[in-house]
Formats: structure tokens, C-alpha cells, sequence
């Protein structure tokens, strides 16, 4: 069903342009850091659309507005947005600057807050403008703040310190490193604009966004490891002895930019032009500086989990493990308690569910993401979240879908699981085969190192394309410890992703299908990168949990394909037999038995 709540909202930002003189406007689904996650402040896409997925980008000018979206939420955009109002574009497909190159008119002005838009898109989209005589103006000032006239408040949460008994290193430690990298480049400074790469230099987790345990700020390191963090003073609380910031200067971040200019002035400065904004570039040139522009040092360093993060890791996962167990098993039960009494159990009761077994252990903080909770063709929307009004019933003969996940003191987890009621059709049985082999041709592979994710995507996809199928998301995403869901710049994707998997990376395996409107697969595990023959790596499983396998071919598994699904199996069962509630323990054998006997 189409929202048409948001028009009034879509003729103030028309209001706006006719007193800017503007003919669009560029709406970004993020914020200054590009998060993928954003706070309630910065919703501005969603404020005019009411899209609300996590990537996208939108064009308004006085006769027409575009929404671009990516493959996973080609569905969702057309339950959300009023197509009347908006036309929808594949944002990597058919992307913005591919639109205005083609159908730009010479003399159009067109807005963009350069705080929100990396450096890297905002290229892509002057070189659209430049071909087509359309002029890109530069907004130093947020246009929304005009717009919005209810905008709520940018959030002040509370931060905690990581201590290095958990995150392994000390902060100085780490600056020290990153500014030894430096000097090795020749870089003079960095500045850091992404939460989550701050959050791991500095020892501090935040809560600023609920999931997202990063505190929203700003990060100037010089190559002599002086540092200065940029962030609301609000947040630290009056007891700041438990931070180890002695030795960092904190600032405003409302002087955030100024600094930069003033630091910048014949120096070179390290940024990353996927997730710098624009500003910080533009700012950087103004003052006389240069930029040398490449991944962050931060991100390359803290995707390599260190000793005493991967025990958390290992350690977290016995706990999600026997959670999501002890779900699986009410799961079953449940559902068939509820179909002899003729009651629906829901998409909303089955992640309130999971969430509670989650909160029954210690170290669990919060889930790591919105549970995607989905039964049949919601499923089929990848990045799908039960509301009131779309809460649907676990049907017989239909697949259900969950992929969720937690936030322990000691790491993050990420975990799918696809299971069915009844009897699955012969399509639901090919598909559901092809996925999880799929998923067990890339959970087992073993590869040289210096092997990068985009070479091994396709082991993923093989058994698909060979039926004519394919998945329109990546296979799998880097984790951070206790920190983003999606942790960049790790990806198992089609795209080419240009960071060496090393022992140490901690990815999600997930291949997986979709049939719009009837239903969704996707099995999922989290991996170790770890060592293997003298040259070689492989992936150890994190993830502890039975894959559902009453709709899989076993005629059509190979003999090696038998022995993991068997091994793994075991492993569960080994693991957790003695750790789940005594009521969990049938369903645990029962789905960990050895295929021979099924």
C-alpha cells in the first residue's frame, strides 16, 4: 500500500527550492558519517518518502521527484513510497549521476548538502552535471533545517569505555600504530568521520542510534599522535575517569570543519573518499592543503580482530548459539501448540520471542540489527521488518525466515535460519537446495592468501545460475566487535571489493533467494578467517545453531556436501547439548542427526 502521508512534507522542500532558486534538490539517505543506521535528526529521506530502508537517494525539483534504491529494497520502496509522487530507480543500475547526464538541462541548478555526501559520489555526480550543462551547487548549510520545522534533536547518548581487557589493545597503543602508518605514508594527519572507526581507536562504545553501539562524532590525528575528538561533551558524562583520554583533546564538533581548515594549511591529509564528506575535501583545498585518499588506516586495522577479540567472538557465539537453539525448539512447538488450537503465531511474536531468549545471558546488550522476521512473501523482501499492519502469520507449507542478531560485550552476531511447516513444493525444495549449497561451497572453500571477497562470491551463486537464478544483494559483510553489523570494507559481493581476507576477518556467509510476493530463503553463518595449509586460508564457523534441512534434496547433495552439513551438525550438538533448556534438547538431536538417518 502506498503512503501518500508525505506529500505535504514534499511541497516544503518545493517551497524551499523556490527560495533558493534551485531546480532539485539531493536528499541522501545519510548522515555526516555516512551511517547506514541513522538517527532520528537525520531521517530526511524517509521524512519527505517514508522510505525507509538503508540506502538511498532521492531527487526532488518542482514538477518531479526520483527515489533511487538498491536491489534489496525494490519491493519495499514501491510498499512505502506513493508512486504517484515518486519514480523509482535502481540506485547502482540506474543510478543519479547516469539520470542527470542523460536527461539533465543545460542551466538547471541543483542542490547538495556536501556534509552528507562522500567525496567519491559527489564526483560521480558533478561529471553527470558537468555532461549535461546542469551546475552542482554546493550547500554548506543543512536545507532541512529549514524544511523540517519538527526536526527532532540530534542524540546525546551516553558512551562507555571498551576496556583493553576486552578490546585487547589499549587506545594508545592503537594511535601509536596508525600514526607510525602515517608518517610511512607521508601523511601529515587523518581526519575521521566514521563512528564505528573512531569507536575502536579511542576504546569507547556509544548509543546514539539503538543497535548501533557508536558514539556520533568527529576524528583529527596527526602523525606526531596528537589527537583531537570532536564530540558532544554531553555524551561523556561528569565521570571520565574510566576513558583513557588524557592524552585526547576533546572539541565541539560544531567546530569540526574549522579545525580541519586550520590543521590543513600546507599539510597532506589522509581521507577516505568513500565516506569523507564532501566538505571535509572541499575545506581541506580551500586552506592549501592536499589530500592523499585512500581506505581508512582505521578501518584496514581494526578489521583484523586481535587475540582477545576473537575469543569474544568464539565466546558470544556459544551464547547466541544456545538462544537462538532454544528458540528453534519453541519455534516448533509453538507453532504446532497454536495450529491444534486454530491461533496464528505471528511474525511479531516470533522475534519478541528470540529477543527474550537473547536477554535471558549476560553479556547480551541489545540485538545487533531490527530481527527480520518474515513469512512467506515477505520474505521475499530482503531487508523486510514486521509492522502492526504487515504482521503475518508462520503458515503451513510456507517458508519462514529470521535473520537476527546480538550485541554482547564481547562481540556482535548475525545469524539466518530458514525453516518450514508442512510439505515445500518441488520449486521450494530446488531453491532451498541450491542456497545451501551454495552457502556450503563458500563456508568450505579454502583459498590462497591474498584472496579478496569479490573472487570468491560466485561459489555462492553456482548452484543458482545454474538453475537461471540469481540474488540481487552481496554473500556476505565484514562484523565489528561489539560495534556495526555491517562492518566495512570486507564484502563478499559481485562488485570487486579490493581488501585481502586475512586471518582474523570475521564475514557473514549468506547466500539466498527470492520470489517476489510468494516467498524467501537465506541461510546464514558467521566466519573466521584462520589459517590453513602452508599459503592458504579458510573459514571456521562462529555461528552455533541446526540448519534446517526437511526441505532440502538430499539426492541432489554431494558426498562432501553430506559430510559438512553431518560435521557441522555434530559440532552444534557437541557444543550446545548440555548448555539448552532440557526442553530444547529433543529438537537439538533430532536436527543434528547425520542425514543417513533422516
Amino acid at each position: 500500500m502506498s503512503n501518500t502521508k508525505n506529500a505535504g512534507k514534499l511541497a516544503n522542500v518545493r517551497s524551499w527550492l523556490a527560495r533558493a532558486k534551485l531546480d532539485g534538490l539531493i536528499v541522501p539517505r545519510t548522515d555526516a558519517h555516512q551511517s547506514e543506521v541513522t538517527a532520528e535528526h537525520d531521517n530526511c529521506l524517509e521524512y519527505i518518502s517514508g522510505f525507509t530502508g538503508s540506502a538511498g537517494l532521492a531527487l526532488v525539483q518542482p514538477e518531479q521527484a526520483l527515489i533511487f534504491v538498491d536491489g534489496r529494497y525494490q519491493v519495499q520502496v514501491r510498499n512505502e513510497v506513493d508512486l504517484s509522487t515518486f519514480a523509482v530507480h535502481h540506485l547502482h543500475d540506474d543510478p543519479l549521476d547516469l539520470w542527470l547526464k542523460r536527461h539533465g538541462k543545460p542551466g538547471w541548478r541543483i542542490g547538495i548538502h556536501t556534509l552528507l555526501i562522500s567525496g567519491a559520489l559527489y564526483e560521480r555526480l558533478l561529471a553527470g552535471c558537468k555532461a549535461a550543462g546542469v551546475e552542482l551547487i554546493a550547500l554548506d548549510a543543512d536545507p532541512f533545517d529549514d524544511i523540517w520545522t519538527d526536526r527532532p534533536p540530534r542524540p546525546v547518548g551516553l558512551i562507555r569505555a571498551m576496556p583493553p581487557a576486552v578490546s585487547g589493545e589499549t587506545s594508545a597503543s592503537k594511535r601509536d600504530r596508525i600514526a607510525s602508518k602515517l608518517k610511512a605514508l607521508g601523511a601529515d594527519q587523518l581526519v575521521e568521520t566514521s563512528p564505528d572507526n573512531i569507536a575502536w581507536l579511542l576504546n569507547v562504545r556509544g548509543s546514539d542510534v539503538a543497535m548501533d553501539p557508536v558514539p556520533h562524532s568527529f576524528l583529527l590525528l596527526d602523525a606526531d599522535n596528537r589527537a583531537q575528538w570532536f564530540v558532544d561533551h554531553r555524551k561523556l558524562g561528569n565521570d571520565r575517569a574510566e576513558f583513557e583520554l588524557s592524552d585526547v583533546t576533546i572539541a565541539d564538533p560544531e567546530d569540526f570543519l574549522g579545525a580541519v581548515g586550520r590543521a590543513s594549511a600546507g599539510k597532506t591529509t589522509l581521507i577516505d573518499p568513500d565516506f569523507a564528506p564532501q566538505a571535509i575535501r572541499a575545506r581541506i583545498k580551500t586552506a592549501g592543503g592536499q589530500t592523499l585518499e585512500q581506505t581508512s588506516l582505521l578501518a584496514s586495522a581494526k578489521a583484523t580482530k586481535n587475540a582477545t577479540e576473537l575469543e569474544g567472538f568464539r565466546a558470544c557465539h556459544i551464547e547466541d548459539g544456545i538462544a537462538l537453539t532454544n528458540f528453534l525448539a519453541w519455534l516448533d512447538s509453538e507453532w504446532h501448540r497454536r495450529r491444534a488450537a486454530d491461533l496464528p503465531l505471528t511474525e511479531l511474536d516470533a522475534e519478541e520471542q528470540l529477543i527474550a531468549f537473547r536477554a535471558k545471558y549476560p553479556g547480551y546488550l541489545e540485538p545487533s540489527f531490527r530481527t527480520i522476521s518474515a513469512a512467506g512473501g515477505n520474505a521475499a523482501m530482503c531487508h523486510y521488518h514486521a509492522q502492526p499492519d504487515t504482521n503475518a502469520a508462520i503458515e503451513e507449507n510456507s517458508f519462514y525466515l529470521i535473520d537476527s542478531g546480538g550485541q554482547y560485550a564481547n562481540g556482535t552476531t548475525d545469524v539466518t535460519r530458514t525453516v518450514l511447516f508442512g510439505e515445500a513444493s518441488d520449486e521450494m525444495r530446488e531453491t532451498y537446495t541450491a542456497v545451501l549449497k551454495g552457502f556450503i561451497a563458500l563456508v568450505t572453500a579454502r583459498f590462497p592468501l591474498g584472496t579478496q571477497g569479490h573472487q570468491l562470491d560466485a561459489l555462492a551463486r553456482r548452484p543458482l545460475w545454474d538453475m537461471g537464478l540469481d540474488y540481487d544483494h552481496g554473500t556476505g559483510h565484514g562484523i565489528g566487535h561489539n560495534l556495526l553489523i555491517h562492518e566495512y570494507p570486507h564484502r563478499f559481493a559481485k562488485k570487486p571489493n579490493l581488501h585481502n581476507l586475512e586471518p582474523g576477518t570475521i564475514m557473514t556467509v549468506e547466500p539466498g533467494y527470492y520470489k517476489a510476493g510468494v516467498f524467501g530463503i537465506r541461510i546464514e553463518n558467521q566466519v573466521e578467517v584462520v589459517t590453513d595449509k602452508p599459503g592458504f586460508c579458510r573459514f571456521d564457523s562462529l555461528t552455533l545453531a541446526p540448519i534446517d534441512l526437511r526441505m532440502a534434496k538430499f539426492d541432489s547433495l554431494t558426498a562432501g556436501e553430506i559430510d559438512f552439513l553431518d560435521g557441522y551438525h555434530a559440532e552444534v550438538r557437541t557444543r550446545l547439548l548440555d548448555k539448552v533448556e532440557e526442553e530444547t534438547r529433543p529438537y537439538l538431536v533430532w536436527h543434528t542427526r547425520p542425514i543417513t538417518e533422516r
